[in-house]
């Protein structure tokens, strides 16, 4: 989501977020944190400002590099809702006052930032080997003079989440690869496989899918250009891409093929435990979430598919402030992070996918298995889909507002109205947020 990722969702982030989700809204008129160097303890001390699960504070990354580097002492806060971090991150950025080292950046907003506040932001496309890096992933956050604001954290390549024991019931296949035979190559013969779903379940409480704004997300996010094009003009209107997604969403909608579930909105989670609907499309970083919200009663019978096409949703980056007065060590220790081998290991640990093509290589990514999906090879399938998504997407600075913008749009299909009127309703909202 753009900015619904899963940095909305997990318990992780939630329980984080009890203690610091206010640490960057506090003391916006203060003296900047990045004015002086700090030091605690003889050491000196680097500060990051992360949001969600980003893995550094939930694993013991940090512990381990402090351990190696004894003159390093790591702060980092973590706020739970993305939202609420960016507003005040960008609060920060023009106040020049209150940041960290090291910002994340979600991917969601990464254009706005490259577009309006790249000189806050030091260069990085010197301080790493780059090559790791899926060819798509930094320039993401490169200006058009090659400043790279942050190097790759994560992504959410696409695959599809269904539920074995509603699909049995339907008289339709279980297993995985029958499964995503189902719907191979086009993401309209998933919607034809929900008519079947529905024609054939014996509960006529339980919906093929959660929402179709979830499939709208995979078919546009499978494309280099949703929104805007090269030139930051918003061409959403006119796109092919924007529109089959819009057509084929809605139709899905007014087929009743859906739960009218919004993702990580109220009612979600409870559709989940409650075995609401069948298949739900999901980045690789929303399995930690619906193992979580559907419970340990749910386990070994939900499953993941190949997905129709590759696509991704979500993802981050993490950014070294120009002002910061411990930038070269701010920038060795982004660097660590991001390196293939922390990758790899924040998968492991918590199914955070690889934005390093080198990762998804190693068998810890590669051979990656969930015992809650029926032990489905994780690894394999998002790895498979990262490297489908084009080498090139078109990202605008208003990308993640937009995407949610018309996941409320098709939500209003969902709930009686027409894709003509709902449509009408989207652009109207779009053209306003964008002014």
């Amino acid at each position: 989501m753009g900015t619904a990722r899963r940095r909305f969702g997990s318990t992780l982030a939630s329980v984080t977020s009890v203690a610091v989700s206010l640490v960057l809204v506090a003391g916006c008129g203060g003296g900047s944190e990045t004015d002086k160097a700090r030091t605690k303890d003889g050491k000196t001390v680097i500060s990051l400002g992360l949001f969600g699960v980003m893995g550094y504070k939930e694993t013991d990354l940090l512990d381990r590099y402090m351990k190696e580097n004894p003159d390093i002492l790591i702060e980092a806060d973590v706020t739970g809702d993305e939202q609420t971090y960016y507003t005040a991150l960008q609060t920060h950025l023009a106040a020049g006052s209150g940041l960290k080292d090291i910002q994340g950046i979600e991917i969601g907003r990464a254009k706005e930032l490259v577009d309006t506040r790249a000189d806050k932001f030091t260069d990085l496309s010197k301080t790493a080997n780059l090559d790791h890096f899926l060819p798509w992933k930094s320039s993401q956050v490169t200006t058009a003079d090659g400043k790279l604001l942050g190097l790759g954290t994560d992504i959410g390549p696409m695959a599809v989440c269904y539920r074995k024991d509603l699909f049995e019931q339907a008289g339709l296949p279980t297993d995985r690869e029958e499964v995503a035979k189902l719907w191979a190559g086009d993401w309209s013969k998933y919607v034809e496989t929900g008519r079947t779903f529905k024609a054939k379940s014996k509960d006529d409480k339980v919906s093929y899918m959660d929402t179709s704004s979830g499939l709208f997300n995979a078919m546009i996010y499978g494309g280099e250009k949703q929104f805007y094009d090269k030139d930051g003009k918003l061409v959403y209107q006119d796109n092919p891409v924007v529109k089959d997604a819009w057509a084929l969403a809605t139709d899905a909608a007014e087929s009743g093929l859906t739960a009218k579930l919004r993702q990580f909105q109220p009612g979600w989670d409870p559709g989940l435990s409650n075995s609401t609907f069948a298949t739900t499309v999901c980045p690789a970083w929303m399995l930690a979430h619906i193992s979580e919200k559907a419970g340990p009663a749910n386990k070994g019978k939900w499953d993941v598919a190949k997905a129709p096409k590759g696509a991704n949703w979500g993802g981050a980056f993490l950014g070294v402030m120009e002002k910061s007065p411990v930038k070269k060590e701010a920038e060795k220790l982004v660097a660590w992070l991001t390196a293939p081998e922390q990758q790899a290991y924040i998968f492991e640990k918590l199914g955070n996918f690889p934005s390093s093509k080198t990762a998804i290589d190693m068998p810890a990514v590669s051979s990656g298995t969930s015992a809650y999906f029926s032990d489905a090879p994780i690894g394999q399938i998002f790895g498979a889909a990262a490297k489908e998504i084009p080498d090139e997407q078109i990202l605008g600075r208003k990308d993640g507002s937009i995407k949610d913008t018309f996941s409320a749009g098709i939500q209003l299909v969902e709930q009686g109205k027409k894709p003509d009127e709902a449509w009408k309703t989207t652009d109207e909202r779009i053209e306003k947020l964008a002014r």
